[in-house]
């Protein structure tokens, strides 16, 4: 059987990052004035100056997990995997989740499935402690087919608390923290090959069916900011979808994952019937671990104590790049 593969699939990591940046080079303006930007676009939340403050924009979607809740007609926890995805995003940096907006695009309007996304929109601002102030429902019939929903998160800091990896040095331990599944990305990977080698109703060995396991919302990790108030952090990483390619995203040094997480019973199912080979699989997915901590080993036991679950799955090094177990992801 052919390997399968997330480009295969539909989704080109490599032309993403490059379409990406074309996108980027474009966007030179800056506003001139009080509340300026500060940093660079393309970190994990845009911030602007707001004084001894700042304020942080992070915007996301469920993507087409939709389809998977569209399949099993339950769309009750997507609205958790829209939360999720924005202030998870946030917490890298240090950024409290404060308020957020909700996108919705859809062919046509049902109040059952609208009910059903509000429920979830609604605990996933429960989980981040924060308020939904508003949002936008589009009936766009033509361009849109289903159902897309996306979202703002609006976060806020002390300016001097912002984490953004500069401080990241070779030695540093990476620490992480385990995923509740597949979260909200590489689901068009994981759609073909449950369409090409199973269906949504196949039961795996824990009792849920490949529906069910692939709609669990994505973990909020809100217990982050209690990790920065108690321990010296350098930098953080929301793994979503490129897998580990995304720790790239913190530093110049390189990540060595030499003792990654258990991967759930769902990644060995998606690797096993799809023929995915190894960087593949952590190039599309987050394997089991997402979200990572780099701090020094001192600070491994604060972060155990609010993350149980969590634990040093590698380093920093002097060479640039990701390797897991001494193979390089790219």
């Amino acid at each position: 059987m052919p390997e399968h593969t997330y480009r295969d699939a539909g989704v080109d990591i490599d032309l993403e990052a490059r379409a990406v940046r074309a996108l980027i080079d474009k966007l030179t303006y800056r506003r001139t004035g009080a509340f300026s930007m500060l940093g660079e676009v393309g970190h994990f939340a845009g911030l602007i100056d707001c004084g001894p403050y700042v304020l942080a924009l992070a915007v996301d979607g469920v993507g087409t997990k939709m389809l998977v809740a569209d399949a099993l007609q339950d769309w009750r926890t997507v609205g958790i995997d829209c939360v999720a995805m924005n202030v998870n995003d946030l917490y890298v940096m240090n950024l409290e989740p404060v308020a957020f907006v909700d996108y919705i695009a859809t062919d046509s309007l049902s109040p059952e499935k609208m009910a059903q996304i509000g429920e979830g929109l609604n605990e996933g601002a429960r989980q981040a402690n924060m308020n939904i102030v508003g949002g936008e429902t589009a009936t766009l019939r033509g361009l849109v087919r289903g159902l897309d929903l996306a979202g703002t998160g609006l976060g806020v800091q002390k300016k001097g608390k912002v984490i953004t990896g500069e401080a990241i040095v070779p030695g540093d331990v990476i620490v992480g923290v385990p995923s509740s599944g597949i979260h909200s990305n590489g689901l068009t990977l994981a759609r073909k090959i449950v369409d090409e080698c199973a269906s949504y109703d196949t039961r795996l060995p824990n009792g849920k069916t490949l529906g069910e396991d692939l709609l669990t919302p994505t973990r909020i990790y809100a217990g982050v900011l209690k990790v920065t108030e108690g321990c010296t952090i350098h930098g953080m990483c929301h793994i979503t979808g490129g897998g580990l390619l995304n720790l790239k995203r913190l530093s110049k040094y390189g990540f060595s994952i030499t003792n990654p997480l258990e991967p759930p019973l769902i990644f060995e199912w998606l690797q096993e019937a799809g023929g995915i080979g190894t960087v593949e699989i952590y190039r599309t997915f987050n394997m089991g671990m997402g979200y990572a901590f780099i701090a020094p080993a001192g600070s491994v036991a604060t972060i155990q104590s609010i993350f149980p679950d969590a634990r040093v799955v590698g380093e920093v090094t002097e060479e640039p790049g990701v390797r897991l177990k001494g193979v390089e992801i790219r």
